[in-house]
């Protein structure tokens, strides 16, 4: 059994602050090969996701700490819906349905999204970041 408690969250936020990338995962599925992806998602302000979609698989986010702002876009790189995600307001999570290019901005330091979606897990090809 692994809890998921404060303990766990600020652990890995921590380890998102030290990294680079600034974020960090933890994995719960048992390799890269899993049917099943699900892992905390630790990830702090100024940490750079590309526009990028899962052609094959939906994916998942529930926030389980911060803040962070969804941003949707269609093929030629035009926003077409953002919303802010923050659990203390009501808003919990999405579901990004597979072919939909999408980003996040990370407006609270220490925030922790629950995340899956369908394996195994394949890096982003090209065709698949949208250069904005």
């Amino acid at each position: 059994m692994q809890l998921i408690d404060t303990s766990l969250l600020d652990k890995v936020s921590e380890e998102a602050r030290k990294n680079t990338r600034l974020r960090m995962n933890f994995n719960y599925h048992a390799n890269a090969g899993s049917p099943s992806q699900r892992l905390l998602n630790a990830i702090e302000p100024g940490s750079v996701l590309p526009v990028h979609r899962h052609r094959h698989t939906d994916e998942t986010y529930i926030l389980i700490r911060g803040r962070i702002r969804m941003f949707f876009y269609n093929q030629d790189g035009h926003i077409t819906e953002d919303e802010v995600l923050d659990p203390l307001n009501g808003q919990f999570g999405v579901n990004i349905p597979a072919g939909q290019w999408h980003t996040l901005e990370v407006l609270e330091p220490g925030s922790v999204i629950f995340e899956c979606k369908d394996g195994p897990y394949t890096p982003l090809s090209p065709e698949d970041c949208l250069i904005i």
